[in-house]
């Protein structure tokens, strides 16, 4: 996917969360781990919770942030256009898979500050700080609630 505006943005970060999803509820039929698998199921409806949600922002978003040309800025953070599922989480545990995950929505946040530091626009900065926001609050509840089942 060609990513030059911040509607590109949101969609691309839509995507990510989809196949995220996808990939953790496909490995969760080939995990052993009890506990990776309970993990597995949570976070992959999670991410497909997030997904929804992204989605949101890209139809209910300023449509003046949106048009936001930022393929300059996007080049310079180097995004990365590979797949997103990059290594099967059946054969990991339960710790892992959650540190793999948070990575991954790290790299994300990164992104949103990144970008909210080149925007000009202040609409854009507000999409931009909404979502680096979003983001950070529902990592935030997934470690909390993947943290639970280690007490289980």
């Amino acid at each position: 996917m060609e990513v030059e505006t911040l509607r590109d943005v949101v969609r691309w970060t839509r995507g990510v969360h989809s196949e995220l999803s996808e990939c953790l509820s496909m490995c969760q039929k080939d995990n052993e781990d009890e506990r990776a698998k309970l993990v597995l199921s949570y976070l992959s409806n999670h991410e497909s919770e997030i997904a929804k949600v992204v989605d949101v922002f890209e139809k209910k978003g300023n449509e003046h942030a949106l048009n936001t040309w930022c393929v300059e800025y996007v080049n310079k953070f180097k995004l990365d256009h590979g797949e997103f599922c990059d290594r099967p989480f059946s054969d990991l545990n339960a710790q892992q898979i959650v540190a793999i995950v948070v990575k991954k929505h790290q790299y994300l946040l990164s992104l949103f500050r990144f970008l909210s530091m080149q925007a000009a626009i202040p609409s854009a900065k507000e999409l931009l700080d909404a979502l680096s926001f979003f983001e950070e609050h529902e990592t935030m509840i997934m470690v909390q609630a993947t943290n639970r089942f280690d007490d289980m």
